[in-house]
């Protein structure tokens, strides 16, 4: 419990302090993203190991009252739109003050452009060194991560279209 008020604090901090450029936090682009179990919201085990080395795969490390979560929906529901099937997206619910309800309620709301799964145990949190919510992750198909942010005004667009084999 102490851990999750340390690992939400910070990523709350981060998260009011507002933008921070691309590759400034987090697992070093280049490196080998973590293959790694993460539960859905039924509790059911999910492992990111079908995806990470097989296709591209953009994270984002989300909670429902993360306002520059909310503001990169936009650019998200987009990139979801171009790459389809091509690129698996996955928001992964950070879980500091979220119940599986209120993440239900929330995706009832919104039309999400992911897959939600819920880490009650901050596994990839830290495994993926997420600084704060809004930490969006690119993973290309050989399981290389190419693109890390945190904040509402990323730019990983172009990067999802060139994993996804879009060209302009």
């Amino acid at each position: 419990m102490r851990l999750s008020w340390i690992v939400g604090g910070a990523l709350f901090c981060a998260a009011v302090a507002g933008p921070v450029a691309a590759q400034d936090l987090g697992l070093p682009v280049g490196s080998d993203a973590p293959r790694l179990t993460v539960k859905d919201l039924e509790g059911t085990p999910v492992d990111l190991g079908q995806w990470i080395g097989r296709k591209p795969v953009l994270i984002e490390f989300w909670a429902t009252w993360c306002e520059n979560c909310e503001a990169l929906l936009p650019k998200l529901t987009s990139a979801r739109s171009r790459a389809g099937d091509r690129v698996e997206f996955i928001g992964i619910n950070v879980t500091v003050n979220q119940t599986p309800e209120r993440v239900r309620r929330y995706m009832a709301e919104h039309q999400l452009p992911f897959r939600v799964l819920y880490d009650t145990e901050g596994a990839s949190v830290r495994a993926f060194a997420a600084p704060a919510t809004s930490y969006v992750v690119l993973i290309d198909r050989g399981g290389k991560i190419i693109y890390t942010g945190v904040g509402p005004d990323q730019e990983f667009e172009a990067s999802v279209d060139r994993v996804a084999g879009i060209s302009h």
